[in-house]
């Protein structure tokens, strides 16, 4: 009898491992997911802005920097930011965008 006790306890402390492999997975793909669209995102805005900015693909990324940086901090710069900023629906987080792709 103790046998067949231990067998199943070994058979539990299998499925506990199997569980704990996939957990791990999964969490591993979430973080992928995050990344994938933190990288699409700023990819996207970034060349919003950039089509915004003359010659953008002459100037460096300090010359940009310093760009945003004066006109941002003009006030209606400012004012108009924040006013984006109120009417913007909340995210509705990981749909992959309007265009289905992602």
């Amino acid at each position: 009898m103790s046998k067949t006790r231990l067998d199943k306890i070994a058979s539990y402390d299998e499925q506990i491992a199997q569980l704990m492999n996939r957990k791990k997975q999964e969490m591993q793909k979430h973080k992928a997911e995050e990344r994938k669209a933190i990288t699409r995102r700023l990819i996207e805005r970034g060349a919003i802005l950039e089509s915004f900015i003359p010659n953008a693909d002459t100037l460096t990324g300090e010359q940009v920097k310093t760009l945003l940086q004066e006109a941002f901090d003009t006030a209606p710069a400012s004012a108009k930011t924040a006013t984006a900023q109120q009417a913007a629906p909340a995210p509705s987080g990981g749909d992959g965008g309007a265009d289905g792709r992602g």
